[in-house]
């Protein structure tokens, strides 16, 4: 049962690793009544990044680093974030990022994201599109009416196979 109050500590890191892409997260979203707000916890270890480069065009995202350091690779500019530095990741193309730990040690942030479906990323270095209904990205993978990721080639025209 979601609850309006939790503590991070009761709440079990989850891994994703996908090579370079690797992190833990402990999403307070899932665990809290909150619908239109996200919020997760992320350690990344040493020389990895916590997403591809990517931005949306519903959602905005905001960083509020806890621990370490590292850089922020945000409209192809690299910069470099530390403990206590807050970052703001509004919707559209200049908002593009990225979080790598270029440090020695765990970088660990709180991400908080407005949950808006259905929601497009668009991923400028492979070419991809993300597409998510039915439930926020970021949200239970359970409540997903349709998350799919497109090559931006594959685009066909609207009129393709209809009758």
């Amino acid at each position: 049962m979601k609850k309006n109050i939790i503590n991070i500590n009761n709440i079990e890191w989850t891994q994703s690793d996908h090579g370079d892409f690797s992190h833990e997260r402990k999403s307070l979203t899932q665990a809290v009544t909150c619908e239109k707000l996200g919020a997760s916890i992320y350690r990344l270890a040493p020389g990895k990044k916590a997403f591809p480069y990517h931005y949306h065009y519903a959602n905005e995202e905001t960083v509020f680093i806890l621990e370490g350091s590292g850089t922020m690779r945000l409209n192809n500019a690299v910069i470099a974030i530390k403990k206590d530095d807050y970052i703001a990741m509004p919707t559209g193309t200049e908002h593009a990022h990225q979080i790598i730990n270029t440090s020695e040690k765990p970088l660990i942030f709180l991400c908080f994201s407005t949950m808006i479906h259905p929601d497009v990323t668009e991923y400028p270095d492979s070419k991809k599109i993300g597409v998510t209904t039915g439930s926020a990205p970021g949200s239970d993978p359970k409540n997903y009416s349709l998350k799919v990721f497109l090559k931006k080639s594959d685009a066909v025209d609207y009129f393709l196979d209809e009758k």
